[in-house]
């Protein structure tokens, strides 16, 4: 179940307070502010008039400014409706983490081969695909994770038990597809080092069976972990891994451009001009490809957003006008609201940097809106990356308000 009390910071913004002044005026630390607000602590009936007088509300109306706002639905598995936040969100986590070392054991060490097929283990070719779609559509994406979990459960079993080559192939591919969702689940949380063990195992599961565009699209996932943990240099190897396993597999897929695509992020985090502009054209071949060059799951690069990484690229190079140019045109595209937040949040620095408020103000929000909605850690993250941009124009109000508001986001 998710608690929060938007009300509440809502009424304290529209009357000027930032959460220090307002804890100041309540007597308490502004950390004790940020847990009401999230609804993790109450505040105690002491505490009440002072609040109310703050806020010019009555007794009564505090009480309603003080719900939470909450929500807990569940579904059927064919529906990914089912909310999962604090404790739960965390069991769920640590089921995942934990099949991770009961599937990998079985991948490493195989149970016997039967020597005739059998009976292939409840899954089927199309439900990683059925899981993706869902992922995208979702509102909040961690909202897959208990039908992933389940999947991945499934799919341990199946693995320890007899099976042919041809069946324990299929269970491996089927692995490390679930696993790179798994990853992508926690991506979103910025839970990074527990995407890291998903993608190592996705990886693991796809050189068992030789699926190379399997393989090294696990291994350019794992490397977006250390790009987006702001280390790039770290990221370059993995993604040269990638390139060559990319190399050996289906020409007519777009794995390799993708790897191409990541590697120029970084090498622009890294400040190489040439070595990013070189893997960007390469990128762009993709165009180039006819026929169904992506599966809609684990591989879903078709070119489309080469605009917005061509203009994150060229902002991490500091060729603002450049990356505005990109960054405008990528916007306009129907993007999902993962990446419609980045590149708002993109935009949004883009503004910082010419000390343009307005600008600044009206994607920070817009991005902030996603972010609330979809519930992305990503976003949020993105977002955070602001504040120090914003700092030296934190004396307009509308931009300490930015920021007092993505400090809240980011604490809920």
């Amino acid at each position: 179940m998710a608690s929060r009390r938007d009300r509440l910071a809502e009424r304290r913004i529209a009357l000027g307070y930032s959460q220090e002044g307002f804890a100041d005026g309540c007597g308490v630390a502004t950390s004790t502010v940020v847990r009401w607000e999230a609804g993790r602590a109450t505040p105690h009936p002491h505490q009440r008039p002072k609040m109310a007088r703050l806020l010019e509300l009555t007794p009564e109306e505090l009480d309603t400014v003080l719900a939470v706002t909450s929500e807990s639905t569940v579904a059927p598995e064919q529906h990914l409706s089912l909310s999962v936040d604090g404790d739960t969100d965390d069991m769920l986590r640590r089921e995942v983490l934990a099949l991770i070392a009961a599937t990998g054991a079985v991948i490493s060490v195989p149970s016997e081969l039967a020597a005739s097929a059998g009976s292939r283990p409840e899954t089927s070719s199309d439900a990683g695909q059925f899981l993706w779609q869902q992922f995208r559509s979702a509102g909040s994406k961690r909202d897959a994770m208990t039908l992933v979990r389940q999947r991945i459960s499934r799919l341990a079993d199946g693995l320890t038990g007899p099976n042919t080559e041809a069946e324990q192939a299929f269970l491996c591919q089927q692995v490390a597809d679930l696993y790179q969702l798994a990853g992508e689940i926690l991506f979103d949380m910025n839970r990074y080092a527990d995407a890291a063990q998903c993608y190592t195992l996705a990886a693991s599961a796809a050189r068992e069976v030789k699926a190379h565009d399997l393989w090294a699209c696990s291994l350019t996932r794992q490397a977006f972990t250390h790009l987006y943990g702001r280390r790039p240099a770290t990221a370059l190897p993995l993604l040269g891994a990638a390139a060559r396993v990319a190399a050996r597999g289906d020409p007519q897929l777009s794995t390799r451009y993708w790897v191409a695509s990541v590697q120029a992020e970084a090498y622009a985090g890294l400040g190489d001009v040439d070595a990013c502009t070189r893997a960007l054209d390469h990128a762009e071949r993709v165009h180039d490809l006819v026929g169904e060059v992506h599966n809609g799951g684990w591989l879903r690069f078709d070119g489309s957003r080469l605009a917005e990484q061509r203009g994150l690229c060229h902002l991490a190079l500091g060729q603002t006008d450049v990356a505005e140019r990109y960054l405008s045109t990528a916007v306009r595209q129907g993007l999902s609201a993962r990446r419609q937040g980045a590149v708002l949040a993109d935009l949004a620095e883009l503004g910082a940097r010419h000390r343009d408020v307005d600008g600044v103000v009206h994607y920070g929000s817009a991005a902030l809106a996603l972010a609330e909605r979809t519930r992305s850690g990503y976003i949020a993250r993105r977002l955070e990356g602001l504040r120090g941009t914003l700092a030296p124009l934190m004396s307009d109000p509308r931009i300490s308000n930015l920021t007092e508001q993505i400090t809240y986001r980011g604490a809920s």
